[in-house]
């Protein structure tokens, strides 16, 4: 017995680490470089590098409305870099809205390597950032698209904004996880979170769910849970024909009306 023992703590460490090996190689699919802009599309922008704490510097794009809705700070997902979601940001850009994105570590042009915990400085030095950029009597939106959802969760723990928007989300990496049979060990001994939900119910801000009915990377219902989670003021959508990767919304009038409903049920902040 003290063999057999043995040989499962042996087994379950080796496990261990094979899981903390496996999960950022799971959880990130960076791309280098900057190929595409926002002036591709045409939009302006102006390029900006953002200082983390712990010494990263991260690439981030500004795009500026002439008479903005909002000011929405975009947390984009876990595949590309910010090329990759170019045509999306100019997109937002495009209906009246002003836009910071930036790039996590180890994305595009951004230092370091990403981490959970990495991601969450990033999330702090951009949210610093916000405060020097934003325009004054605009509501301050935060933006989230999949794994985005789990860091604007995150930064509206931190500094509340007006709104929240959470596009094709998830609760947390395990509710993820469990969902992919073939990956289902993995949440047996992950250390990865992305706790969306369960930092969503710090939030007071009124937040709208957005999820692709055909989304075939994250199931409609985890974004159903998402939002069951959300304590405060809360709308759901179903775009229907909606996949999880859909550069153009495959209804733009429900898509797009949605959020521009959301937005103005916002209150607009004094001008100081």
């Amino acid at each position: 017995m003290l063999v057999a023992l043995v040989t499962l703590l042996v087994c379950a460490a080796v496990l261990a680490l094979a899981v903390r090996w496996l999960e950022p190689r799971f959880a990130f699919f960076p791309d280098a470089g900057e190929s595409e802009t926002p002036r591709s599309y045409g939009v302006t922008y102006a390029p900006l590098t953002v200082a983390t704490a712990d010494g990263e510097q991260l690439r981030a794009w500004l795009m500026r409305a002439r008479e903005p809705r909002a000011t929405v700070v975009y947390f984009h997902g876990n595949g590309g870099n910010l090329s990759l979601w170019a045509s999306i940001l100019a997109g937002v850009a495009r209906h009246g809205y002003s836009v910071l994105a930036f790039d996590y570590r180890g994305y595009g042009v951004s230092t370091g390597r990403p981490t959970e915990r990495g991601l969450y400085r990033d999330v702090d030095a951009v949210l610093g950032r916000v405060v020097e950029t934003r325009e004054p009597g605009v509501p301050l939106i935060y933006w989230g698209r999949s794994l985005g959802c789990s860091m604007a969760a995150y930064a509206a723990s931190v500094h509340a904004p007006d709104g929240i928007v959470l596009e094709s989300g998830f609760p947390d990496a395990r509710a993820v996880v469990r969902s992919s049979p073939p990956l289902a060990f993995l949440a047996l001994f992950s250390t990865y979170r992305f706790p969306a939900a369960a930092l969503m119910e710090r939030v007071r801000a009124p937040a709208l769910v957005l999820h692709g009915d055909r989304d075939s990377v994250i199931p409609f219902a985890l974004g159903r849970a998402l939002y069951e989670g959300i304590p405060g003021p809360k709308q759901f959508v179903s775009i229907r024909g909606g996949d999880h990767n859909d550069a153009v919304p495959a209804d733009q009038n429900e898509y797009w009306g949605a959020v521009e409903r959301f937005v103005s049920g916002l209150p607009r902040p004094s001008r100081p």
